[in-house]
């Protein structure tokens, strides 16, 4: 089966939201008892963000180089996240309901900033209207197919007992769909329409493993490419996702197996170690450069090029905790980790805030407020951020170029992407002591003049055909040869 993965992708940076803590709006009215804006993160508290704070700070995002946004899911919800879905059809009213949507996409578009949505299509909530039916009606619901029950009436809140049905991951809160009948399979299949016909650019699906059935998700994106071919199927897939990505299911996974080597390489032994366990991957191995070549030699033989070049490539997101504090603060490992990121096959993910340096540990923590005072903000990690994502948009190498790897030794890796005249070499140092390096050229790239510093610290020159670079401990290095 020949795969189309959406073009727009290779070349879109990702900018992951998480709607209640990004930014509030004075022109949303907001419901009494929300937590402090600038107080940590609770289970179940609201700090009140919305969607038209996103749009009053797209500007923000345009300047960082931003051209698609994912959200964590918008639709009406009790939780702070909005996994527990309570009408699929509207927007929550605290983030403003359907016109803050309506306003902020156009504006989005208007940008050129493409918008995905996340769909939660595995479980509801008690609040969702099928299944507080069956809890109303019990076995007289013409909804009791729609859930698993094992038990009638079901015990949907006592948290001491088991839930009397398939709750995900047996929470009670989180009544699991019976996709096998056919009217379940329809509605869900019809959201994803609806969105798409909204406007949308594509769909994140959450947990979709937990839905095993490849004729679900055959049609789910048989439906969504009828309506837009272009659209973004992203599947929350933590392990290697061969099996979705044969150009039947999805586009792409969230590429956490690329930000577990990343971590491994960037952070390596100083990696906070209670930050990662058990949270679905295990980023606990230091790697040095000869490892961080072979990890990376095979996420690039997992799947074909066509999914590579649009696989959702990350560091952290709301269900890890923040780079910055795995890296128990650690700037220059965030800075080497984000120039990888930039430069690899893959669409770049950045979690809302890492560009001006927020913490936060394990859930809730991981979802801090942003804070929009710039006095609170790493200007210098803002800018790099802002210089290796300009660095990515103007090479296309770094986009949908040939990967090369050159060196490794000791602790440094080295690559180069190409594309017809546009060639980079990518320089990476993870330890705490200066490297040089000596890279043959051939005589195409041997020219006299000297090489470009597209974005780190360090020197280059040329000699006798080869490239000579001076890189700084714990430091990058990019480089282009001279034009002409």
């Amino acid at each position: 089966m020949s795969i189309h993965t959406p073009e727009w992708v290779r070349h879109a940076v990702f900018y992951q939201i998480f709607p209640d803590r990004f930014a509030r709006s004075e022109a949303v009215p907001k419901p009494s008892n929300l937590e402090p804006w600038d107080t940590p993160p609770t289970v179940h508290g609201f700090k009140g963000g919305d969607l038209l704070g996103v749009t009053e700070h797209l500007d923000y995002l345009q300047d960082l180089g931003i051209t698609a946004i994912y959200f964590t899911p918008i639709f009406a919800s009790t939780a702070n996240h909005r996994y527990h879905t309570h009408d699929y059809y509207k927007v929550d009213p605290i983030l403003g309901g359907d016109e803050a949507f309506r306003t902020m996409l156009d504006a989005a578009h208007a940008r050129n900033i493409r918008v995905i949505l996340d769909g939660v299509f595995n479980h509801a909530s008690r609040g969702f209207y099928q299944f507080n039916h069956t809890l109303e009606n019990g076995t007289h619901s013409p909804y009791l197919d729609w859930f698993y029950f094992h038990e009638l009436p079901p015990n949907a809140y006592d948290e001491s007992r088991p839930p009397g049905y398939h709750g995900w991951w047996g929470y009670h809160a989180l009544p699991k769909f019976n996709t096998g009948t056919p009217a379940v399979r329809e509605f869900l299949l019809r959201v994803a329409e609806y969105w798409l016909h909204q406007g949308i650019d594509g769909w994140r699906l959450d947990v979709p493993g937990e839905i095993a059935d490849d004729a679900f998700w055959r049609e789910f994106r048989a439906r969504v490419k009828a309506i837009n071919p272009e659209a973004y199927i992203v599947g929350e897939v933590w392990e290697e996702g061969r099996h979705w990505l044969q150009g039947d299911q999805f586009d792409a996974t969230m590429n956490y197996l690329f930000g577990g080597r990343t971590i491994e390489y960037a952070i390596g032994s100083h990696l906070d170690k209670s930050m990662v366990r058990d949270q679905g991957w295990d980023p606990t191995h230091p790697l040095d450069g000869p490892g961080f070549a072979h990890a990376i030699a095979g996420l690039l033989e997992l799947y074909p090029r066509e999914v590579t070049e649009v696989q959702l490539n990350l560091l952290d997101s709301h269900d890890t905790a923040r780079f910055l504090t795995m890296a128990r603060g650690d700037v220059t490992a965030l800075q080497l980790a984000t120039l990888f990121q930039m430069c690899y096959p893959g669409a770049p993910s950045i979690y809302y805030g890492d560009e001006i340096g927020i913490e936060g540990g394990r859930d809730p923590d991981s979802r801090r407020t942003f804070p929009w005072d710039p006095a609170r903000w790493n200007m210098d990690l803002l800018a790099f951020f802002k210089q290796a994502i300009a660095m990515r948009h103007a090479h296309p190498a770094l986009r949908t170029g040939a990967y090369q790897p050159l060196y490794a030794n000791d602790g440094v890796y080295c690559f180069a992407r190409s594309l017809g005249d546009d060639y980079v070499v990518v320089a990476l140092n993870n330890t705490r002591a200066h490297r040089n390096l000596h890279l043959p050229l051939g005589e195409a790239l041997a020219g006299k003049g000297p090489w470009q510093i597209l974005i780190g610290a360090g020197q280059a020159t040329v000699h006798d055909n080869v490239l000579e670079i001076q890189l700084p401990a714990r430091g990058g290095i990019a480089l282009a040869p001279p034009a002409g």
